[in-house]
């Protein structure tokens, strides 16, 4: 499992790098608009809807949105609102995960709360990631945010491995523990720091950025619960079989959706 995960992070991280570095904020927005409604689509199969036709009309009205939102762009506010939005619906999701069998129940209600709850993820980041790109080193401070990530998940595979003991949250994701969270922590405020000298942050503001570092890792592994969580009331072990040793691309991306739109909003308040 590890040789696969290894091999096919090998192969993606280029390719991911590349859309990330070349493309204008156009292209790479519409490149992001599909890996996010591929995800999507795993999720609304996670969330019990069954018809074809259903899920595909339901990835047809967050395109539309994405649509609108991409038209609305030049009214700051309004992606302002969208991109905090998505950090307040992840503070909301610490009750859920609380209350873990709260509609775990396949009942119609349960589902078409699950996919309103998709559009609260998969908006936000993306307008989160489209701001990022089109900002000042924008290609820089995407890459620096989703290594932040990259290297949590890292971190807290081998720290887990080799420190694990106490589990972070056994009934929800049994495979994490609190060593693993804190090697992850780790691992996200030393990128944070190291990316932020690249981005040319000096001073105490490179502590700062260390600092959101660590608060998009919290975002990170909030994110990675919740899509365990949703996967458990689901009876499944992944969302999909796309990615050979990941799993699907919502299990790859679960713990970005959350992290991103906390990480922006943490740069604007820095003003960095």
């Amino acid at each position: 499992m590890l040789l696969q995960r290894v091999l096919t992070a090998v192969i993606l991280a280029p390719l991911a790098v590349a859309v990330i570095v070349f493309p204008p904020t156009w292209l790479f927005a519409l490149v992001v608009a599909a890996v996010f409604l591929a995800a999507e689509w795993e999720w609304t199969g996670a969330c019990g809807l069954r018809s074809v036709s259903a899920r595909a009309a339901m990835l047809a009205f967050t395109l539309a949105l994405l649509a609108v939102l991409w038209w609305a762009r030049l009214t700051p506010w309004l992606w302002l609102a969208v991109i905090l939005a998505g950090v307040a619906w992840w503070l909301v999701s610490l009750t859920w995960l609380r209350g873990y069998t709260f509609a775990a129940s396949p009942s119609r209600e349960h589902v078409w709360l699950k996919l309103a709850v998709g559009l609260c993820i998969f908006i936000p980041a993306w307008v989160a990631l489209t701001t990022l790109h089109a900002g000042p080193q924008g290609h820089g401070w995407v890459l620096l945010a989703l290594c932040i990530v990259w290297a949590a998940d890292i971190g807290a595979y081998f720290s887990g491995r080799l420190l694990g003991r106490r589990k972070l949250a056994p009934r929800i994701s049994p495979g994490k523990t609190r060593a693993g969270a804190g090697g992850a922590l780790v691992a996200g405020m030393l990128v944070a720091a190291f990316g932020g000298w690249l981005l040319d942050v000096r001073g105490g503001w490179l502590v700062a950025l260390a600092i959101l570092g660590a608060v998009t890792v919290a975002a990170s592994i909030i994110g990675d619960l919740f899509e365990s969580l949703m996967k458990r009331h689901a009876e499944i072990k992944d969302s999909g079989t796309l990615l050979p040793g990941h799993g699907g691309l919502l299990d790859r991306m679960d713990s970005v959706f959350a992290a991103i739109p906390v990480f922006v909003i943490g740069k604007l308040v820095l003003g960095l």
